[in-house]
């Protein structure tokens, strides 16, 4: 984001609706940035009537486009009862793809916001040990939202690999107060991605980057989007270059990195 487009970005969102609330036996911290909850009314009713699913996808996290890049803003742990969080003016990798999965299946900010409890929390429960920590949580826990087509992608170069998700590392888990889990994950080595398996990817597949760390699935997240002949991936970037939701040639991006995870989301739920 270049210097003027931050400015406009900075003066948009000062006017941004925040909020607590209490819901039940969680609470509700809301932040809509540069939205009002009218607008986003507005702009999931607008989504719902793309019938592309596609479609619908690239523009809800097209409306991300140069929003901050911003970490650790969900609210829960071992010892810290944990919160629904919704912070529009600040997302990373991961929050940006659990914003955009709830999205696509609102009608309206009330409905977006059962949505997202569904998506991020196993069962819906919003607790800290029922968050889906991993990507191939959606896996296991959101099977009614996507499908795992990396095997179907690699279509014989695939991968597949045992990890101990959270597995102690140095007598430390990645994440205190959760279980380890023992996870077989299917990727595709980033040497083997062709034009092929390229051309088999679609706009609004979840990609995973694989690391090959043994207690972990995925160093990043983001959303295939294709343009003509042009393959992108969006994504909530740290990179100081950008600390923003940008799109990068997907292509390029994977140079050097070990592989992906393909999840595809399903039209219904």
């Amino acid at each position: 984001m270049n210097k003027h487009a931050l400015a406009l970005f900075c003066l948009v969102a000062v006017l941004f609706f925040s909020f607590h609330a209490d819901a039940g036996n969680y609470k509700e911290i809301i932040n809509t940035g540069a939205w009002n909850i009218a607008q986003l009314d507005t702009l999931f009713a607008r989504a719902s009537r793309i019938s592309n699913l596609p479609s619908r996808i690239d523009f809800l996290s097209g409306q991300f486009s140069g929003v901050p890049y911003k970490a650790a803003t969900l609210i829960g742990g071992p010892q810290t009862q944990e919160e629904l969080v919704i912070n529009l003016a600040g997302v990373d990798c991961f929050t940006f793809v659990d914003y955009v999965e709830a999205m696509r299946h609102s009608i309206s900010f009330a409905a977006f916001k059962e949505n997202l409890r569904k998506v991020r929390y196993q069962g819906g429960v919003v607790d800290y040990k029922h968050r889906n920590h991993f990507f191939t949580d959606w896996i296991l826990f959101n099977a009614g939202f996507i499908d795992d087509v990396t095997g179907q992608i690699g279509s014989g170069k695939s991968r597949k690999t045992l990890k101990i998700l959270n597995g102690a590392e140095n007598g430390q888990p990645l994440l205190p107060g959760i279980a380890a889990r023992k996870r077989e994950v299917i990727y595709i080595p980033s040497e083997l991605i062709d034009t092929v398996i390229l051309s088999r990817l679609k706009t609004g597949d979840y990609l995973g980057v694989y690391t090959d760390q043994a207690n972990l699935d995925v160093s990043h997240v983001g959303i295939v989007i294709k343009k003509g002949t042009a393959i992108l991936f969006r994504h909530a970037s740290s990179q100081k270059k950008y600390r923003t939701v940008v799109d990068e040639d997907l292509k390029a991006y994977l140079l050097h990195k070990p592989g992906v995870i393909i999840l595809r989301p399903r039209m219904k739920a």
